[in-house]
């Protein structure tokens, strides 16, 4: 379990590498990942939403998330689910996000 809880913490550092190339905070800061689960043999699900459904880079984002999340040690497979329900909006942003975007 300790293992899972590990690879867990890493995947959600790879996800801060991922950014809305329209917005300069990561996908996890701007509260875009919805749910991390390793599960066993380390395949790694991703629940995740987009800022809208007319995200420009609704075709790109979710496969360069996968593809990072592929490329890791120890990760076995990697799934990233969109969805929009519930749908995004800012107030899922972190404090840090926030005050990097100057909402506060």
């Amino acid at each position: 379990m300790e293992e899972i809880t590990a690879l867990e913490e890493r995947v959600k550092d790879v996800l801060k590498t991922c950014y809305d190339p329209e917005i300069p905070v990561n996908i996890y800061e701007l509260g875009l990942i919805y749910e991390v689960r390793v599960e066993a043999g380390n395949d790694v699900f991703v629940k995740m939403t987009l800022t809208s459904p007319a995200c420009p880079v609704a075709e790109t984002l979710p496969v360069e998330v996968e593809q990072k999340i592929k490329e890791m040690p120890d990760v076995n497979s990697a799934k990233v689910e969109i969805t929009f329900n519930p749908p995004w909006n800012k107030d899922m942003m972190s404090e840090e996000a926030k005050l990097e975007l100057g909402m506060w």
